[in-house]
């Protein structure tokens, strides 16, 4: 079966909703075939961060929609460590959850790392434990960051050329930056490319920018790439997502990514949209790698 998207020179967006809808759909098909399955994601949240409460909940209600088992679990933002290394133990312990999602970021009395270094690899669906880390830096099978693995599934999807492209990244957080550089080096489809990480320490980030055949943008400032930074048929993935002052919009704001969109457009081949573009595969992923889970593809 070909689950690649079809594209044409006219249209140069890469719509990430209509992929992540495709990967849904498969598991949904998946799911009908293999009916004694259930996976089970337990979701921790803790405090009451509005940004952390919307992701929480578009995530639950995509496991409603699948037939998941999932639990959410809201803690209060004065909770101790030790506590809530506790409540991951008992998901460790529990033969129904297959996935364990710490909702980031913690309160600052908890030490991220330990929290994270506490989630059984196995079950680490979001990627983060050092042990899964470790495997991606290596090229060993392994849970992949959602984010990063949906950039790399649009990448396959879109048929993108990248074996041997110049790609850069910009931004070398643990979440995003980091692990897609470490994918883009793999020799794998969607990958096997000349990866550059640019980031805050970078002198002229532009210098490598023209350059690159293939540009991830992962700053956290919004609409950082300008048209002057990339070259003429560059693919470009916008992973940031930032809201900036529009007195024009009903709300006081508009949402935009790290690249000047409109500018950017008309010299890329692909371009992935904000909203519309990366997010949806978040969770999408996060959906598979919790059926990869349960289905023991990762670590039998």
């Amino acid at each position: 079966m070909n689950n690649n998207i079809k594209t044409n020179t006219e249209n140069k967006i890469i719509d990430g909703r209509q992929v992540a809808e495709k990967i849904i759909s498969e598991i949904k098909k998946e799911l009908k075939l293999h009916n004694n399955i259930k996976p089970g994601l337990a979701l921790i949240l803790v405090g009451n961060n509005p940004a952390s409460e919307i992701y929480v909940k578009m995530k639950e209600k995509k496991c409603a929609e699948l037939g998941y088992y999932s639990i959410v679990n809201r803690l209060s933002e004065k909770i101790t460590e030790a506590e809530l290394l506790a409540h991951i133990r008992a998901y460790n312990n529990n033969n129904k959850i297959h996935g364990i999602l710490i909702q980031l970021p913690l309160p600052k009395q908890i030490n991220e790392m330990n929290v994270l270094e506490a989630v059984d690899y196995r079950k680490d669906v979001d990627g983060f434990h050092p042990v899964n880390a470790g495997r991606l830096m290596i090229g060993e099978k392994c849970f992949t960051p959602c984010t990063p693995a949906g950039i790399h599934e649009l990448l396959k999807r879109y048929n993108v050329e990248t074996s041997g492209k110049n790609a850069v990244v910009i931004g070398r957080s643990n979440i995003v930056g980091k692990p897609i550089a470490n994918i883009l080096l793999q020799k794998l489809k969607g990958a096997n490319c000349t990866v550059t990480v640019t980031h805050s320490a970078t002198g002229r980030i532009s210098d490598f920018t023209k350059k690159a055949d293939i540009i991830i943008a992962a700053i956290g400032q919004a609409e950082f790439l300008k048209a002057n930074m990339i070259k003429e048929g560059a693919v470009i993935i916008d992973v940031g997502i930032n809201r900036v002052e529009d007195q024009t919009h009903p709300k006081g704001y508009r949402v935009v990514g790290d690249v000047d969109y409109k500018a950017c457009y008309k010299k890329a081949s692909l371009i992935t949209p904000v909203p519309g573009g990366v997010g949806p595969m978040t969770i999408a992923m996060l959906m598979k790698n919790t059926l990869d889970s349960a289905m023991k593809r990762i670590y039998p």
